[in-house]
């Protein structure tokens, strides 16, 4: 599929498309939340299910008076529970995610704004993929996606997504870390207008190994990647491997615009810990601008969500997703 010339806008308006993820989590009741709080920021069209929202929000349609709704009517009412994994659920939070990939194709959309969906329920309806990321990945034949997460403190690209702890040692290798780097360089000066970006790459093992001590990736892999890294791209700032503890001090502390992190977590505790309200989730590398909360479904207060889901981290995604679509315009 070729989306090269989804962006097709050129109003001051962005048209944000907001998938509601999984109906059985919180993503229906976020979704209201989050639009009842940016009433006239962008023009937003919602893809997803009116009884899971009705469900989810008593005050939907209020809410959406102002916003398009795209209803694809894909739920057994009488069935219907929140905070259940279930194939039926995982099955509609593609069929939104489709249908918004659809509206993109036709220049109807100018970003991707998502809903957590349940990786369990999505594999369950037969959908073999790990997340978000590698299906958007899969459907816009943009094979090599960088997850970009971020805060309104830090920024990390991800040499590792979604796979076991084990296998990250073995994944990574030098095509891996120029593609990661190269690419979030590019995002960052698009999306962020970062001129001449600031790497920092964390060490794989603890101590980033001190000198071999403690394992060998460093000294085998990433030292030489970024040697020949700083040798090719004149124009970036790499510094590392450091131990992931200190790089991170030092970009939040504004020496670095990006931390490189080597798997998943080594991200992801840092970004909840500093902000959790403000984290967001961009993937960079398809030809649209696509972000997302920086949580899952949270089928535990789902059935609750109305009152207890806080949508502040889907409300920084769709404000990233809005700036940085105004930023793409001006790139």
């Amino acid at each position: 599929m070729n989306l090269k010339n989804a962006l097709t806008s050129r109003s001051s308006v962005v048209k944000v498309g907001l998938t509601i993820g999984d109906p059985s989590g919180i993503g229906p009741a976020i979704a209201i939340k989050a639009l009842s709080r940016l009433k006239g920021f962008a023009e937003f069209t919602v893809i997803g299910n009116s009884f899971a929202l009705r469900k989810a929000c008593p005050s939907w349609k209020m809410v959406l008076a102002s916003s398009g709704l795209i209803d694809l009517d894909n739920l057994n009412q009488k069935r219907f529970s929140f905070g259940q994994v279930k194939a039926e659920y995982g099955k509609a939070s593609i069929e939104y995610l489709d249908k918004a990939i659809e509206l993109l194709l036709q220049g109807k959309l100018d970003c991707l704004v998502t809903c957590p969906i349940s990786k369990e329920a999505v594999n369950l309806a037969g959908f073999k993929v790990s997340g978000h990321t590698e299906y958007l990945s899969r459907a816009c034949n943009s094979p090599e996606p960088v997850m970009l997460l971020m805060n309104d403190q830090l920024k990390f690209c991800l040499l590792s997504r979604h796979i076991p702890l084990k296998n990250v040692a073995r994944h990574l290798n030098y095509g891996i870390i120029e593609k990661t780097i190269s690419l979030t360089a590019s995002g960052l000066k698009k999306l962020f207008l970062i001129k001449h970006p600031k790497f920092v790459v964390c060490g794989l093992n603890p101590h980033a190994s001190d000198n071999g001590v403690i394992g060998i990736e460093e000294k085998k892999v990433i030292i030489p990647a970024l040697e020949r890294l700083n040798n090719k791209f004149k124009q970036l700032s790499i510094a590392g491997p450091l131990s992931a503890d200190a790089a991170i001090y030092q970009a939040r502390a504004g020496s670095f615009d990006c931390v490189v992190a080597a798997y998943h977590d080594q991200a992801l505790i840092p970004l909840k810990l500093t902000g959790f309200n403000s984290g967001v989730n961009l993937t960079l590398g398809l030809p649209f601008v696509r972000t997302s909360c920086l949580h899952g479904t949270a089928f535990d207060i789902a059935e609750r969500s109305a009152r207890l889901a806080d949508p502040s981290s889907l409300i920084a995604a769709i404000k990233s997703a809005v700036k940085c679509t105004q930023n793409l315009r001006k790139a």
